[in-house]
């Protein structure tokens, strides 16, 4: 087999999936990275005193997350991974209700027939192995239908609209369908944080030869003589194979021509919005019950007007051990809105400040005095805005352009963005080039 030339764009996780797998069939491989780091969407950070790095979005692996694991495996670190149980749990008429699916689901604030149907509407989903039919039908019209409208109204559809705003009735069912047939009790983790596995796996690719050059932002992508080539500091560079890992608005601009083809058409019509965390070490627990994760109610898309200002309360720290923070309480309060919002504008302090007042509703005791740091992380593109009949709208990983091929997470429907996916993407696109 003839040696090929590999450039890949990012060193998230889909982009080191895929040089394991090119390194391992003997390619020369070159890894373009803008950040300081590997790790992309998963990279974390560690401040004065921690022994763990911290994820700057707060991130987990579920137990039937077999590509990681499987990835793990294959790099000899697999029993750096563990699975500790946290609760999970939704805030309802001011209370924190464990919300698992699990016999505590028949603590819920609902009536024995709203119970009920949302057991067998969930058992129904969670045995169903196709999720084809799932997509022909929103999640507010499925779930209205079969759940009942009591148990909808009061779980999911304010969590849909924390989510997707005004999108939230135009989501696919098989959304649901994915993230309530992978979700496990069990959520896992790597020893030293998920920073650490990705340094690793990175420390092993250049031991296999590849070239791993950080902030080093690729300004182009072209085609030389029937062959792809990225321009990187001015310098134009030629490939066998080139694999992007960028978002498709990137991956646009990038690439001479592409949005004037069909393909880069189909691209273009490819919606997501962005994520954003502010990241809180607090002098003491925040949730009195050692709630890990707290899906916060939304009544309306409006920020400023909902009853909490973000999505998700995550206190890390009930799900991983304080000693490993210096003993600070992580607290993350996390929210998924458009680029063009006000949270993207706003100053850092602005938006901690904004978001800071929620914490003493859950715990009447919060102080502003109990914070003793703060970090703001924000990512336009963080999660993919899926409509019904979606798997026709997805571009094929192998672009027009020859040698040219691109994977991301707008890629990986049905399933939700992570990295067990972004593995599997990087690893799929990476047969397909060798294939090519």
């Amino acid at each position: 087999m003839k040696k090929l030339r590999i450039g890949i764009i990012g060193a998230g996780a889909t982009g080191l999936a895929a040089a394991w797998d090119f390194a391992r069939a003997g390619h020369q491989v070159e890894i373009f990275e803008a950040a300081d780091r590997v790790g992309g969407l998963a990279a974390g950070f560690k401040d004065e005193g921690w022994d763990w790095s911290l994820e700057k979005f707060y991130h987990h692996w579920f137990a039937n997350d077999h590509d990681i694991l499987r990835l793990a495996d294959e790099m000899g670190v697999r029993e750096q991974v563990v699975f500790p149980r946290p609760k999970t749990s939704y805030w309802v008429d001011g209370e924190i209700v464990r919300s698992e699916i699990s016999p505590s689901a028949l603590a819920l604030p609902l009536s024995p027939i709203a119970i009920l149907r949302m057991g067998l509407a969930g058992m129904f989903i969670k045995l169903s192995p196709w999720w084809k039919p799932f997509e022909s039908v929103t999640a507010d019209a499925w779930m209205r239908r079969w759940m009942g409208a009591e148990a909808y109204e009061k779980f999911f559809k304010p969590l849909l609209i924390g989510k997707f705003a005004e999108a939230y009735d135009q989501v696919p069912m098989s959304f649901m369908w994915a993230r309530i047939v992978k979700r496990t009790l069990k959520l896992g983790t790597y020893i030293g944080g998920f920073q650490a596995f990705l340094d690793e796996l990175a420390r092993q690719l250049e031991a296999e030869g590849v070239s791993v050059a950080l902030n080093a932002p690729v300004e182009g992508i072209r085609v030389r003589d029937g062959a792809p080539a990225l321009v990187v500091a001015g310098e134009e560079r030629r490939f066998d194979r080139v694999l992007s890992t960028t978002s498709p608005q990137l991956m646009l601009r990038l690439t001479d021509g592409l949005a004037a083809t069909p393909y880069g058409a189909q691209m273009a019509d490819l919606q997501s919005i962005g994520g954003l965390c502010v990241v809180l070490a607090l002098r003491h627990a925040l949730m009195p019950d050692d709630t890990y994760w707290l899906n916060l109610p939304a009544t309306t898309a409006d920020k400023s007007r909902s009853a909490f200002p973000f999505l998700a309360l995550v206190e890390h720290t009930n799900y991983i051990s304080r000693e490993h923070y210096g003993g600070d309480h992580i607290v993350y309060c996390g929210d998924y809105v458009p680029p063009n919002h006000e949270y993207f504008r706003m100053d850092e302090a602005d938006l901690a400040a904004r978001f800071l007042p929620a914490l003493a509703t859950i715990n009447p005791n919060f102080q502003a005095d109990w914070v003793r740091k703060w970090w703001v992380w924000r990512a336009p593109y963080a999660q993919p805005v899926p409509a019904t009949f979606h798997s026709r709208n997805i571009p094929d990983i192998k672009t027009p352009y020859p040698g040219l091929y691109w994977a991301s997470m707008s890629q990986v429907y049905p399933w939700d963005r992570g990295t067990n996916y972004a593995v599997e993407i990087g690893r799929r696109a990476a047969k397909l080039a060798m294939n090519g």
